[in-house]
């Protein structure tokens, strides 16, 4: 009868330490994740399937003018191109979301945050952006300057106002 009862004394105090151990788990699993920022949620990529056209005015790009005349010539910028031209038409802009400023990640993506504080990756429109031909120079070495498919992209550059992604 004294070996019963040691056996159930031994099993009784191998269950307790195994339920003391098994509560412990969710205590100590929360403990933990400390390397992820509290201050902004991550970044979200719902450009796919939408252009940016639909984010901008359209009025400021300038109307191509039709035949041989001495009008006013036009750049297309596309690709990383139009995705610079975008970035500084809103690096200085005072708004928040997508009519407002635009940052530039350190992966060479622009995107800008909402009122949430996400970020939301940008895309310039597929048809590509009209600009002054004069105006897009500056965007001659990088790719989708008026259809190219060489030239550089986005990273590497850097913006000192720009928090980083």
């Amino acid at each position: 009868m004294n070996t019963i009862y040691k056996e159930r004394k031994i099993v009784s105090r191998l269950f307790a330490v195994l339920l003391s151990a098994l509560l412990m788990v969710p205590l100590l699993s929360s403990c933990g994740g400390g390397s992820q920022k509290a201050s902004a949620p991550p970044p979200v990529d719902d450009t796919i399937g939408r252009t940016v056209s639909d984010r901008r005015n359209n009025a400021n790009q300038p109307e191509a003018k039709k035949g041989l005349g001495t009008g006013q010539k036009v750049a297309l910028l596309a690709g990383a191109a139009g995705l610079y031209y975008l970035y500084n038409q809103h690096k200085n802009a005072s708004q928040e979301g997508a009519q407002g400023k635009y940052y530039l990640s350190k992966n060479g993506r622009v995107y800008y945050r909402d009122a949430e504080k996400r970020a939301h990756w940008v895309t310039p429109p597929k048809e590509g952006i009209r600009v002054p031909e004069s105006e897009a120079q500056k965007y001659q070495q990088f790719q989708g300057y008026n259809g190219s498919t060489t030239g550089r992209d986005l990273t590497g550059i850097t913006s000192s106002a720009a928090p980083s992604l």
